[in-house]
Formats: structure tokens, sequence, C-alpha cells
């Protein structure tokens, strides 16, 4: 069993950055996909951003160039680095690991799930 406790959501302003933290309970080196997902306000969760355990890298396209999945497998952390926020992107944001292929986190499915961190985007 590994627990995923998210951190770093806030309210912050259209165009602005924040950083999310995925801190596990347990050594993250093992396991392939660490992934983020974000669920907006009367929408379904889908899938932001996914890294495996080689370092590969992939994002949902309204989040290319904008957002930045990284891994410190020393610290069991994930982060997602969000730059040029906007109000499309409030969402509950929720961590999540398996051993899966990296691409087919895309469509959900994960073994674990943190309970997520509310980020709020103003206009």
């Amino acid at each position: 069993q590994v627990q995923l406790v998210e951190s770093g959501g806030g309210l912050v302003q259209a165009g602005g950055s924040l950083r999310l933290s995925c801190a596990a309970s347990a050594s993250i080196f093992g396991i392939n996909v660490m992934a983020w997902y974000r669920q907006a306000p009367g929408k379904q969760r889908e899938f932001a951003a996914g890294i495996n355990r080689g370092g590969r890298v992939i994002y949902a396209d309204s989040e290319a160039g904008r957002f930045t999945i990284s891994r410190d497998n020393a610290k069991n952390t994930v982060y997602l680095q969000m730059n040029s926020l906007k109000p499309e992107d409030t969402a509950v944001y929720y961590c999540a690991a398996d051993n899966r292929p990296l691409d087919t986190s895309r469509y959900g499915g994960m073994d674990y799930w943190g309970k997520g961190t509310l980020v709020t985007v103003s206009s």
C-alpha cells in the first residue's frame, strides 16, 4: 500500500504559477508511473501529466508547454509545476501511482490515489 498526499494548491490569479507536490508514504523508486489528474467542477476527472521510472513524461494536450511533471525518488515526491495558469485550470488535482505502462495512465484506473488539492485560478 502506498499513501499519497498532495499539497501546494491554492488561489492564484490568471497567468500565475503554482507547484503541486505529492508525497508518498513509501518508496516510489519501484513504481513505474506517477501521474497527476484533475477534476473541474461538474466535470469528470481527466489526465493531466504522467512520468515513468525512466523519466519519460507525457501530458494532456491542454497542459503541454505550461505544466511540468517531475519526480524525486530520493524524497518519494512527485511535483507538478504549473505556469501561465488559466481560469479553466481550476480543479481538484489528484496524484496517482501505478505500475502500468506510462501511456495507459491517460485512461485512469490507477492503483493508488491521493485525496486531492484544490487549485483555483481567478480571472
